[in-house]
């Protein structure tokens, strides 16, 4: 295993470490020596985790051992430990957060592969932890309540696992010295009996690095219970990209009118409950009349939010933070009141918890909620909080009437617009360091203002890809010409969505295996799949089918019970062989972009249709907005200059800039894997706009002007960009470990040979071995099958070293061999019955009648310039050179696909007799007709694609074969028969019998394959 000596700490990794990885942990231990504050951009795929966790850990050993074999926290410091860590104080813990459980299992996984094993231990929730059998089927704060009533000492009936745990951790005290997840403690708890949960509570007042989800940080009454000395100690937030949303909506809290009637039903039943007590069991403990003040402080503030005026139900009613107290001031609710009232609702859960237990119920204590809002508000002394807050009272949109009748239901809400509350926290506690980590914190100056912390230690890195790896461009224009600009003005234009649609389906041919689509919001979306599943009058289908024709489509719903389902059924149509993959239409800050893995074939592809903004109507994004323009503009006037001002418009801007940020990042997760990002709206064009994409993604971001680049450009980064993947890499590996066998056989004794080349022959005919059985297993993008066509006999690829060395290969047509030349890439379309639409400038037959041009036609210069050859047809045409996206020194003379209607003069005589025959007039003639009847039988987006097609070969983007191959792919159907063989006569002869060759292997498959 290798070690690094960074900033003079020796950090083992368990494998060679890229230059950004070290880059990576060298900002990780600088945080942590300076015990200041990190900020670390790197992307996913890059060893992020894996990195953070050695480097972290090798610094902590440094300062002392680990804290394995012990039950109990040895508070005298280490011999050796800097002076930095005073005499008789303990090391600092490492507590180690991300989102979800899940990412945090992949966080212990990856503490698995280092070297390092210090003592340990997950947090986890009585849901996922509880084995009690009646306990673990309840919820939430009804679970937590009756787990609170078994564990007390005085309850009638006690917790039998509660009670064995302290005493199995001092009897184990190398529990959590091996990484263990929830699912370990779950079998240590059903096995040998002590409670998982209270386990890991245990273990996390002894543990080096404590794992935990956000919440058990930044929910005050999670952080309380955790018992962690936090002085010096390492805070570490991974998948940090949502910190500030989760830690305002943490300080924020909603109180709706439902919320309020069913605390006040409650309050009513602990009355009823503590009279009847008294009354037949001579219980004084409980007092009605606390419940009675409780029920008629309850009922006043409902009365007084019902009474707020709510002039407009846009703007609703707003005001300052400040204005909760004097709201509150009405109901005589003050820090000395309010303190009083928080332990009665205490007393009054624990009443009605006990009266569930007697009738077996597991309903959640709603007053507790009451509680928790008292707690938030009166947190401090002086109210200074208040002021990052603001009011909003307004109308409940529900058929549910929770009010009196004729009065629509209020919600009441007080939400913080400082995420930095949360954080100061940390700050007033002596934390050591807080490192914010995530493949996605571009752009970074507003999330270090957002959370009001000052971040000396910075890093935006690179990814572990090539160049060749990654396909990043801004798509300006449609396949009409039309912009792409999902602005408000125009995101309801027909035009705008059908041209997104157009674009669409031509990226689902393209692009292999799975493709990802994010929309500003679901309205945009919603609205966009309802005009492509709309019946144009120039199409015959839609473009939905079309869609729906190379790639079958998923919906992300709204419902997040559905979502499961909907990612089920993502990965079954991609497993699907009956279409070449699936496409996954969803939004932007929508659960498919949040935190999702579309390796490899299951996202090749993602298409940014706009800029995701937040709804400027939406309540919390106007005061948001107001709030921070306010702040702006106090710190201007009076020059408070701590940190760098963010005013309200830039939030704004910012907010869709980190949301783009996040669904790109779905693809391309790994080093291995390879995939493309499509903006397609002109405002990425924009330099401010680029600024803010992540940094890993800005050297490969080109701007195109014409959707013709763009579709020739993704077709060939798709066909050239196979080899860069693992496959390649695979290969390369098999093949050196062939060539050292085979050397040491040449040196072994002659008897000795016979056998060892015989135990060699599985390997040989490992199919994986072999680099032209890959190429079979390699869908192309612009191909809908993986096999050849069944008459090409020619089509043939010999295995070659030089396909694995430096010197790339070219496949040709017909040949016996593959020939080799550097900086060539493999043509894996020559022989496959794909087909593909790329679109530049081309010529097409057409008479010398002029007549209007609709869309996707031939302008009449184009035209004239036609008819102006076919008359100079008599006369040598100069030799044309076929150039394919592959070009070749070798055929640098090879002939070219002559203008339609113009004679091959360097054909056989028979052909150019044939050829020759054809009167200038009447092929005029003949291609006019044929150009009508290919318009009438056509669609006008096939039609389009057909022009094309041979615009592309004019400009020598395609090859002959994938030109032939395309047109035959659009002329297929029983009702378009008499167009493949009316296109026969505009064949040149010399290709004539490779047209044939493809019109026989695509008789032979069914008309509705692709």
């Amino acid at each position: 295993m290798p070690t690094y000596k960074i900033r003079g700490i020796d950090v083992d990794f368990p494998y060679e470490a890229y230059d950004c990885q070290l880059v990576y942990m060298e900002k990780v231990i600088e945080s942590l020596q300076n015990k200041c504050n990190a900020l670390l951009e790197s992307p996913t795929g890059t060893g992020k985790t894996l990195c953070l966790l050695c480097a972290t850990l090798a610094w902590r050993k440094s300062l002392g051992g680990f804290s394995t074999g012990k039950s109990e926290r040895n508070s005298q410091s280490v011999v050796g430990t800097p002076s930095s860590q005073s005499s008789g104080s303990s090391l600092p813990t490492i507590v180690y957060t991300s989102r979800t459980h899940s990412q945090l299992r992949q966080v212990i996984q990856e503490l698995k592969t280092s070297s390092y094993r210090p003592k340990m231990v997950i947090l986890g929730s009585r849901e996922q932890l509880c084995i009690h059998e009646e306990v673990r089927t309840l919820r939430g704060k009804a679970q937590s309540n009756a787990c609170r009533f078994l564990c007390r000492k005085s309850a009638k009936r006690q917790c039998a696992h509660f009670s064995q745990t302290s005493a199995y951790v001092k009897q184990n005290p190398h529990l959590g010295d091996e990484p263990v997840d929830i699912e370990d403690l779950l079998k240590i708890g059903q096995q040998f009996g002590p409670c998982p949960y209270y386990i890991s509570r245990e273990l996390s007042k002894v543990v080096d690095i404590l794992f935990a989800p956000y919440n058990y940080l930044i929910d005050p009454s999670y952080r309380k219970s955790l018992g962690i000395d936090w002085d010096s100690s390492v805070l570490i937030f991974d998948e940090a990209h949502n910190l500030e949303g989760i830690c305002a909506d943490a300080a924020s809290f909603d109180l709706p009118a439902g919320l309020l009637t069913a605390c006040i039903s409650e309050a009513q039943s602990c009355i009823d409950l503590s009279i009847t007590r008294r009354d037949t069991s001579s219980d004084k403990s409980q007092n009605p009349e606390n419940y009675a003040i409780l029920k008629a402080l309850l009922l006043k503030l409902e009365k007084g939010i019902a009474d707020v005026p709510i002039e407009s139900s846009e703007l609703g009613f707003t005001r300052p933070g400040p204005y909760i107290y004097e709201l509150l001031a009405n109901l005589n609710l003050t820090h000395d009141t309010a303190t009083k009232l928080i332990d009665i609702i205490e007393e009054a859960a624990v009443l009605l918890e006990e009266d569930k237990q007697q009738k077996s119920q597991g309903t959640v204590c709603r007053l507790e909620s009451i509680a928790d809002i008292l707690k938030l508000i009166f947190k401090d002394k002086n109210n200074a909080h208040a002021t990052f807050y603001r009011i909003m009272g307004n109308k409940l949109h529900t058929l549910l009437v929770f009010c009196n009748v004729g009065k629509a239901p209020r919600t009441l809400s007080w939400w913080c617009f400082n995420p930095g509350i949360a954080m100061e926290e940390f700050s007033k506690r002596g934390v050591g360091s807080i490192i914010l980590t995530s493949g996605t914190l571009s752009p970074m100056e507003s999330f270090a203002q957002e959370l009001r912390l000052n971040f000396p230690v910075r890093l935006e890195n690179p990814h572990v890809i090539s160049s060749n790896q990654i396909w990043a461009g801004v798509v300006g224009v449609g396949p009409s010409g039309h912009s792409f600009n999902s602005s408000y003005r125009n995101r309801d234009s027909v035009e705008y969505k059908r041209e997104l649609g157009n674009a669409i389906v031509n990226f689902a041919r393209i692009v292999p295996d799975g493709l990802l689509v994010f929309f500003p919001s679901y309205y945009v979306l919603d609205k966009s799949i309802e005009c492509w599943k709309s019946v144009d009058n120039t199409s015959s289908t839609t473009i939905w089918e079309r869609i729906s024709r190379y790639k079958k489509p998923v919906i992300e719903p709204r419902q997040s019970s559905l979502f499961p389902s909907a990612i089920q059924d993502y990965m079954a149509k991609l497993k699907d062989t009956s279409s070449s993959g699936a496409v996954f239409f969803a939004v932007c800050r929508g659960k498919v972009s949040e935190g999702l893995d579309f390796a490899d074939q299951t996202g090749r592809a993602v298409i940014i249709t706009g800029v995701p903004f937040p709804m400027r109507t939406d309540p919390k994004v106007r005061l948001k907005r107001e709030f921070l323009d306010q702040q702006a503009a106090s710190s201007r006037d009076n020059n408070k200059t701590k940190f760098q001002i963010l005013t309200g418009e830039g939030w704004y801007g910012q907010q869709a800039s980190r949301a783009v940020n996040q669904a790109v990042g779905r693809v391309i997760r790994h080093r291995h894997d390879y995939g493309a990002i499509i903006f397609c709206d002109e405002r990425f064009s924009n330099a401010n706009q680029q600024s803010q994409i992540s940094l890993w993604i800005r050297p490969h971001l080109k701007c195109h002007s014409r959707f013709g680049d763009v579709i020739f450009t993704l077709s060939r980064f798709f066909r050239d960009g196979v080899f860069s993947s693992s496959t390649m890499l695979k290969s390369t590996e098999k093949v050196t470990q062939m060539s050292q066998q085979v050397e040491k056989v040449q040196t072994m004794p002659t008897d000795e040979k016979a056998a060892k080349i015989s135990s060699m022959l599985p390997f040989l005919q490992d199919k994986s071995f072999s680099d032209s059985s890959k190429l079979k297993e390699i869908l192309p993008a612009n191909c809908a099958s993986l096999n050849p066509p069944k008459n090409n006999h020619d089509f043939i690829l010999k295995y070659s070293k030089g396909l694995i060395s430096k010197e790339k290969p070219v496949l040709v047509l017909g040949g016996t061999s593959t020939q080799r030349e550097k900086q060539e890439m493999v043509n894996l379309i020559g022989g496959s019955s794909g087909r593909v639409i790329p679109s530049g400038e081309g010529l097409l037959p057409c008479s010398a009648k002029k007549r209007k041009v609709s869309k996707g036609e031939l302008s009449e210069d184009i035209k004239q310039k036609f008819i102006d050859e076919k008359r100079e047809s008599n006369k040598f045409a100069p030799q044309e050179r076929v150039i394919s996206d592959y070009r070749t020194q070798q055929h640098s003379s090879s002939p070219g696909f002559p203008q339609m209607g113009k004679t091959d003069v360097h054909a056989s005589k028979s052909n150019a007799a044939h050829s020759n025959s054809l009167h200038t007039g009447d092929k005029e003639t003949k291609g006019s007709e044929f150009l009508s009847q290919v318009k009438e039988k056509l669609t006008a987006p096939e039609y389009a694609e057909f022009v094309s097609f041979m615009k592309a070969l004019k400009s020598k983007a395609m090859t002959i074969g994938h030109v032939l191959q395309s047109i035959i792919n659009l002329f297929r159907g029983p009702e378009r028969a008499q167009l493949l063989e009316r296109f026969r006569d505009f064949v040149p002869s010399k290709y004539r019998s490779l047209y044939e060759q493809y019109v026989g292997a695509k008789d032979q498959l069914p008309y509705n394959q692709t």
